[in-house]
């Protein structure tokens, strides 16, 4: 299956939006775990564990490994994420972002080492930062468009000919660049007005929103303005505020409750 019909039939089968982040910071680990040479690889599986069924997908962060020479760890998270729970999609969140043979290396590493099936890429140095994802086609290559931080308007909200840079680069991800069908856009839900705008322009394309949870995005505003026709269309990440739900060797079950919550309260708004 390719990322695109993955992401597609977990939306009907878990009935959730919900993409769970995995941003693993040793310093909020359970004291349990605390160490352990594999503390990384055992805290992102219990949190995958309790929560694969509320999902959507899953989204690790790369640097949060990469910092701590966990690469290894990464590799083996995602694996088991595709060995012990099948047609949940990964997203590498790793923004890479340059051209030429130094993308295609970045297109390795995401697909061939780690087995992703989708990588976030920083667009803003046009179609030939993107074209070298886009030869691997059952893989999904989800590109910054607007993002949930605020200084992301300093240049996104540019005005280029008429429209907004991140409209830009929405307009040329959907109609000049997704000629496999494989692009998806990241949209912050601390905008919803741009969400809805990117939605607009993209039709149906899948959107990566964070900033729900600890970034303080509005989940009602956040569904209403980018759900699809069919009230799918989303993964809505939220990673902190189900991570460090918990703090002690309950921690999977508390990641889990709050997963359960989460996942309702976008399902509220469908």
């Amino acid at each position: 299956m390719t990322f695109t019909q993955q992401l597609a039939a977990a939306w009907q089968k878990n009935n959730s939006l919900l993409c769970v982040g995995l941003d693993p910071d040793p310093a909020k680990f359970p004291a349990h775990l605390k160490g352990r040479d594999d503390a990384i690889f055992e805290f992102c599986k219990g949190i995958v564990d309790a929560t694969a069924d509320l999902a959507c997908s899953f989204k690790p962060q790369i640097a949060y490994f990469a910092a701590r020479r966990a690469e290894d760890q990464l590799e083996a998270l995602i694996a088991h994420i595709h060995d012990q729970h099948p047609g949940i999609p990964v997203v590498l969140d790793s923004k890479r972002g340059d051209i030429g043979s130094t993308a295609e290396q970045y297109a390795v590493e995401a697909f061939e080492r780690y087995q992703a099936d989708a990588v976030t890429v920083n667009p803003y140095m046009g179609r030939d930062s993107v074209e070298p994802y886009l030869a691997y086609p059952d893989k999904g290559v989800i590109l910054l468009c607007r993002t949930s931080n605020p200084g992301g308007s300093d240049l996104q909200f540019l005005d280029v000919n008429g429209e907004k840079l991140y409209e830009r680069v929405a307009r040329l991800a959907a109609q000049d660049w997704n000629t496999t069908g494989q692009i998806g856009l990241v949209v912050g839900a601390t905008f919803p007005t741009e969400i809805a705008r990117v939605r607009a322009i993209v039709g149906d394309m899948p959107l990566l929103v964070p900033g729900i949870g600890a970034q303080g995005g509005d989940i009602e505003a956040t569904v209403k303005a980018g759900k699809t026709g069919n009230a799918t269309g989303l993964m809505i990440n939220s990673s902190r505020a189900i991570l460090y739900a918990g703090k002690d060797e309950g921690f999977a079950a508390a990641a889990r409750l709050a997963a359960q919550e989460t996942r309702d309260a976008i399902n509220l708004y469908r």
